[in-house]
């Protein structure tokens, strides 16, 4: 999920530019205005997400395929197994660490590269798929575009772009308005180099649990992470459910 490394803010509040993406890998972040160590990776969920996985079993995913933002790298892992070439990459390298150990454990080919996203600089090959899984939002503006620019630099033309991110809308039982994103900014930040073809409300399963979440409900809080555990949709697994768009582009 991380685009770049933290730039050492604190301003009390949750928001991307002050997470210690690599502490998260690396056993826990501190979250913000507070003592409180959340000891959990939100997105790392021990497998691949379920909304790639009826993406890939669509048969909409092909070619050479680029994971942005790779984290722990299930998502890429999964797509291996499937049968298809893969390459991550992400800007922690606690995260990649782990990434390449799995598919070692596992004995599964996948590229695995340490890349700004902003820059995409070491990442040569050209793509045919890229699929982003909640790393858009961890953008600011200006990063946004430059990230645009730099996937459409490594892909080929008529490459397909999957993309999930937070979106504007009600989230039962969570709030975490500074990290989601409108249709409107998707279009200002990807039109120039990606026409979008859709844009549609999906569910994406978190590592969060209902328990996890009411437990530490007064620590979320004091970091502006706005937490009702009674309230929050939950998957079979138990596993506590945020609102995405799911947004299909081609390369322009």
């Amino acid at each position: 999920m991380e685009a770049h490394m933290p730039n050492g803010s604190d301003d009390g509040a949750f928001s991307p530019g002050n997470i210690d993406f690599n502490a998260f890998y690396r056993g826990g972040a501190a979250l913000p205005g507070t003592g409180f160590v959340l000891d959990v990776v939100p997105w790392g969920i021990d497998g691949p997400q379920p909304v790639l996985v009826a993406l890939e079993e669509s048969g909409r995913l092909s070619g050479d395929i680029l994971d942005a933002g790779c984290g722990l790298g299930e998502n890429a892992l999964y797509l291996a197994g499937r049968g298809h070439r893969v390459t991550g990459f992400d800007a922690a390298s606690g995260a990649l660490e782990q990434a390449r150990a799995r598919a070692a454990s596992r004995g599964l080919d996948v590229t695995f590269v340490q890349a700004d996203a902003t820059t995409l600089d070491g990442v040569q090959q050209q793509f045919d798929t890229v699929v982003d899984s909640a790393l858009y939002h961890c953008l600011d503006g200006v990063q946004r575009t430059a990230y645009s620019a730099a996937l459409h630099r490594v892909t080929r033309p008529g490459a397909q772009l999957h993309l999930f991110c937070f979106a504007d809308v009600t989230w039962p039982g969570f709030s975490l308005p500074v990290m989601t994103v409108s249709q409107d900014d998707l279009h200002a930040h990807l039109d120039e180099h990606w026409q979008i073809s859709g844009i549609e409300l999906m569910d994406y399963a978190t590592a969060f649990t209902r328990q996890y979440l009411q437990e530490h409900q007064a620590d979320l809080e004091k970091a502006g992470i706005s937490v009702e555990p009674g309230a929050l949709r939950t998957d079979d697994a138990g596993r506590a459910l945020a609102p995405m768009w799911k947004l299909h582009a081609v390369r322009r």
